[in-house]
């Protein structure tokens, strides 16, 4: 049995379609999610927006290294996107994310067991299996946050009615 396969879906269980782990998904909290309660600040914490962003510029950055051969991720850059600004410029990013982590899901999909243990990129990051773990786990995290975050907001904003 090769690895690739369940470690493609745990990707797709986090970010579009699977329960299993935190009974819900990216998918399942943004999607009817409107654009103003996703870039609504409470401080210190970031948006939902934000938090959607900065996961699915680890996912699109993955996919795009494993297309180029070349990591340009950069941590310093993980935060910093162009604001939402409406319902448009929402629903636009929201297809962007779930069509860049289906990519990415299926590129992990197709590679072997042997590939999956070599180094990723470059020898200093690990294995390709360290890293797709790495990023499921980051994006359960978040989804953690975007949980509470929602709550908070949703809340706040039934007690002022």
């Amino acid at each position: 049995m090769t690895y690739s396969k369940p470690l493609a879906n745990r990707l797709r269980e986090v970010i579009l379609h699977g329960t299993w782990i935190a009974n819900t998904n990216f998918r399942a909290q943004l999607e009817s999610l409107d654009w103003q309660v996703a870039t609504t600040s409470l401080a210190p914490l970031n948006n939902i927006a934000l938090l959607a962003q900065h996961t699915h510029y680890y996912i699109q950055g993955i996919k795009n290294a494993l297309n180029l051969g070349v990591l340009g991720l950069s941590d310093a850059q993980s935060f910093t996107f162009p604001k939402i600004q409406s319902e448009a410029d929402w629903k636009s990013f929201l297809e962007m994310f779930w069509s860049d982590t289906e990519q990415l899901a299926n590129q992990i999909e197709s590679m072997s067991d042997e590939v999956l243990n070599q180094s990723f990129i470059d020898e200093k990051y690990g294995n390709f299996l360290r890293n797709f773990d790495a990023l499921i786990e980051h994006s359960y995290y978040h989804l953690g946050q975007i949980v509470l975050i929602k709550k908070m907001i949703l809340n706040t904003s039934k007690s002022k009615t």
